[in-house]
């Protein structure tokens, strides 16, 4: 089963003198009475959104490169991904980790567990961080 929502914001709920961190899921109007009550406390699902775009990002950043030393004669380049292929082929070959646009993909969290739900409101409330930024849409997925 999967049911549509969208993704709040993040507080925390007190539980047996626990706090627990949370993320606040509106469920949309489409969402019928059945789907609503087949979720439960402490069941476990699954959450899958678009991940936070991070834009035009370099190579240290998207790929965790480590950098040029910070001195030794090194001049402009300490960010910069070094050497991209011997000049035997003539061309970059495919793959090869260069800078350009990160973030915005599809993210699936798997094993999360519903804490509390709101029923009047239509909020569910998964404990844990879910991918997206606040307002982007979400699919949550019944184990």
């Amino acid at each position: 089963m999967i049911i549509s929502g969208i993704k709040k914001n993040m507080t925390a709920v007190w539980k047996e003198k626990k706090v627990i961190p949370v993320t606040e899921v509106l469920l949309e109007s489409s969402v019928g009475e059945e789907d609503l009550n087949s979720l439960k406390e402490g069941v476990r699902i699954s959450v899958k959104a678009a991940a936070k775009g991070r834009g035009f990002q370099g190579v240290v950043k998207r790929y965790n490169f480590a950098g040029a030393p910070k001195s030794h004669g090194t001049k402009h380049t300490h960010r910069a991904p070094g050497s991209i292929g011997a000049t035997g082929p003539q061309r970059v070959m495919p793959g090869k980790k260069m800078p350009g646009r990160m973030g915005g993909n599809s993210v699936m969290v798997k094993n999360l567990e519903i804490v509390d739900i709101d029923k009047e409101k239509r909020i569910i409330f998964v404990k844990g961080a879910l991918p997206g930024m606040r307002g982007s849409k979400i699919e949550i997925i019944a184990n």
